[in-house]
């Protein structure tokens, strides 16, 4: 398991090459809320989202004998940016496989920032199988997008931030909101925050289609949704929960919610019109949240992670209009 001492170690590793993002606030936001919100801008990171943070802790990990084979990694495309992005800085070489209907801005700057793309279909391909029977083929190191405990520490830094800037504020945050694919960023969170604040309550947010991490936290077990779901959120579409995650946010989530991808687009908008910030679907999803009501804020410190701000021009502005 990930101990908060390994989110300080990663801490260190990251000072040099990450960005610590602020910790954003709103009169509006407070006023709907009904109590302090706060927003981790990670849409604000290196590569547009918190993935640079996991990616090069274990990139800055590998042996000299496993870097110089170079890396593999499976992503929708914000882990994909961020290793290509790690491996640049490290001087590994990249491959990353994505599907082929993820948003152009993501394949695009995946290759600008030095890796190489494998694309697929994800309704009839496993990127899994694809990456692992490309590293047996080379001999090199796969870099899962959230179920490895480097990955999750690095993750991790980002609550780390969190409690150090409410601290700086004078704040304690009652709650978290994070944004839930695999699980890795909920995780690593959640080791961060309940060990700088014992009584929070660590939520983390789902698409509507793919509350895998919500089912599973009610059954205790994991659970998998229908191959077929769709959304926007195209950064939160993993069908099951990690395994080292999930025994991670079982034991400390207070619990999951879902929102829609109308609430989403709510949410992008939002952020746009009164906070002046872009972001994603999948990086919009624990605002949403609080727009919505999916989580009572009332009279309460609400945390929520903005995960990502990577979203196609074309995408952005029908949302603007919509």
């Amino acid at each position: 398991m990930v101990e908060s001492s390994d989110i300080v170690a990663a801490s260190k590793r990251l000072l040099p090459v990450i960005t610590r993002t602020p910790l954003i606030s709103s009169p509006l936001l407070d006023e709907i809320a009904g109590g302090k919100v706060l927003l981790k801008a990670e849409n604000l990171q290196r590569t547009g989202s918190f993935k640079m943070r996991g990616a090069y802790n274990l990139l800055s990990q590998l042996t000299p004998e496993q870097a110089a084979l170079g890396v593999i990694a499976f992503s929708s495309g914000n882990h994909a940016q961020a290793v290509a992005a790690a491996g640049t800085l490290l001087g590994i070489e990249t491959t990353i496989v994505m599907p082929e209907d993820a948003p152009t801005i993501k394949i695009e700057n995946t290759r600008r920032l030095g890796g190489t793309t494998v694309l697929y279909d994800r309704y009839t391909e496993d990127r899994d199988s694809i990456a692992r029977n490309i590293a047996a083929d080379r001999g090199c190191e796969v870099v899962p997008p959230y179920d490895h405990e480097h990955i999750i520490a690095g993750q991790g830094t980002a609550g780390l931030e969190i409690a150090a800037q409410c601290s700086e504020l004078g704040l304690t945050p009652d709650q978290a909101l994070v944004c839930c694919s695999g699980g890795g960023l909920t995780a690593g969170c959640a080791i961060s925050l309940c060990d700088a604040y014992p009584d929070i309550d660590v939520y983390a947010v789902e698409p509507e289609a793919f509350d895998d991490t919500a089912r599973s936290l009610e059954t205790g077990q994991r659970e998998s949704i229908d191959v077929s779901a769709k959304s926007i959120c195209d950064a939160l579409q993993v069908a099951t929960p990690g395994q080292i995650t999930f025994e991670i946010n079982k034991r400390l989530l207070a619990g999951a919610t879902a929102v829609t991808d109308d609430d989403v687009r709510e949410a992008i908008r939002f952020a746009f019109r009164h906070l002046k910030l872009v972001v994603e679907p999948g990086g919009a999803a624990a605002l949403a949240a609080v727009l919505c009501a999916r989580i009572e804020t009332r009279d309460k410190v609400t945390v929520a992670v903005l995960s990502g701000g990577n979203i196609d021009a074309k995408m952005f502005a029908s949302i603007q209009e919509g």
